[in-house]
């Protein structure tokens, strides 16, 4: 175990982070996966479709998914270890070392006080394949954190973020 020294609740939220659809479409990015099935499209694709699919978070996310899987299956999990934790590493570090979770981090902040927050939509703006959503952090009746994203739950991640500096520079006046 590299973090022994770490919590079950801390080594959670790292995975959490680590196994994530962007974290892994992340990963795919740094590894040049897109690119790669870009080149190797169907021809029935246009240049357009391919390239916004080569693109797609959730494309490279299940494309990193569906490589390490075949490669664990054909070759077993010691084959595969130092490679994925290698290729996850920067991301690993980054969980250990900053917040990465805003909704749960304000969450259980929250709950220490018995008070809890509320997610509002505020707007949804955009085509289907392009909305930016906006949502609001409420706490005791009172807008504390506004938030945008290309999805709803980005969005009050950005609420919850601006909650939580907020709430550290309060800490520290």
């Amino acid at each position: 175990m590299r973090h022994p020294d770490f919590t079950e609740g801390k080594l959670a939220k790292v995975r959490s982070h680590v196994v994530s659809r962007a974290t892994c479409a992340d990963v795919a990015r740094e590894l040049g996966l897109g690119r790669r099935l870009a080149e190797h499209a169907a021809s029935s694709q246009t240049p357009e479709e391919v390239e916004r699919l080569s693109r797609n978070r959730n494309v490279l996310a299940a494309v990193i998914e569906a490589a390490l899987g075949a490669i664990f299956l054909q070759h077993g999990f010691a084959a595969v270890e130092d490679a994925v934790v290698e290729a996850f590493d920067g991301q690993i570090e980054h969980a250990l070392t900053t917040r990465v979770d805003h909704k749960t981090d304000l969450q259980e902040l929250l709950a220490r006080t018995g008070r809890h927050v509320v997610y509002t939509e505020t707007s949804v703006e955009g085509p289907p394949h392009e909305r930016r959503f906006t949502c609001a952090a409420i706490i005791d009746g009172e807008e504390l954190g506004r938030g945008e994203g290309r999805t709803k739950k980005a969005a009050e991640q950005e609420a919850a973020r601006e909650v939580l500096g907020k709430l550290d520079a309060a800490d520290v006046s």
